[in-house]
């Protein structure tokens, strides 16, 4: 058990909930937040509440260590963006080179806040899924990103924040396999039934990887994870 509590960025997706699990494996005690900042994808906010309803009923161990949940409106962070997650453009690559998916102090904005929260609870470790190994490249979920950012909360906070980052350098395929060393087959399941990745908000087909249009890069990155996972458990 490591020492102090945790805060976990908590979205309701396929990494934030193995990074949930793995919190709650390591910490005492642990609380989410989750942020609506006008998210095309807004029915990952409902999916959130079920994956914290169906952790606390199939996993008592960790229930007793699950503390509260807070909700931060950030629609202001919709209003200035222009992006394919904040509208219905047509995802594509922009002539950045950067997938027009990405929104611009996303990540940034949300450990900052995260961190004011931590702050007021006595929360000093903030969780966050982002990783560079199976991402759009993204900016703001790189590793020295996030170093930087947490040098700055602590200073700017007059306190030591430790940011986690338990995906940083895993693909999806291990991410699934994190999934099922932290909670088993059951936890595993939780994933594909309770959790929302797609950027489309599809949860009308339910595929052996979760719920999901199939098509979008949330999708096509859980899908091949997945299949390499499965693939690679069933082999001798």
């Amino acid at each position: 058990m490591r020492p102090g509590h945790a805060l976990v960025l908590f979205s309701g997706g396929q990494d934030s909930t193995t990074c949930l699990a793995w919190a709650l494996e390591h910490f005492a005690h642990v609380e989410t937040i989750g942020f609506d900042y006008g998210q095309r994808h807004h029915i990952e906010l409902q999916a959130r509440q079920t994956v914290l309803a169906s952790l606390r009923a199939q996993f008592p161990q960790w229930n007793a260590r699950l503390g509260d949940d807070h909700m931060l409106d950030l629609a202001v962070l919709g209003h200035i963006s222009d992006t394919a997650l904040t509208s219905d453009a047509e995802i594509q690559m922009t002539a950045a080179g950067l997938p027009n998916t990405f929104v611009p102090g996303r990540n940034l904005l949300f450990f900052q806040l995260a961190a004011a929260v931590g702050y007021r609870r006595g929360l000093h470790t903030l969780v966050g899924g982002m990783c560079e190994t199976d991402f759009s490249g993204y900016p703001d979920c790189r590793d020295d990103t996030l170093k930087a950012l947490q040098v700055a909360v602590s200073l700017g906070m007059g306190q030591r924040f430790t940011f986690e980052t338990p995906l940083m350098w895993l693909d999806k395929s291990e991410t699934w396999e994190l999934a099922r060393t932290l909670g088993g087959q059951a936890l595993v399941d939780l994933i594909v039934n309770d959790s929302h990745t797609c950027y489309h908000g599809v949860r009308d087909t339910l595929h052996a990887w979760g719920y999901g249009c199939g098509t979008c890069p949330a999708c096509a990155l859980r899908k091949a994870g997945f299949e390499r996972w499965s693939g690679a458990a069933t082999r001798p």
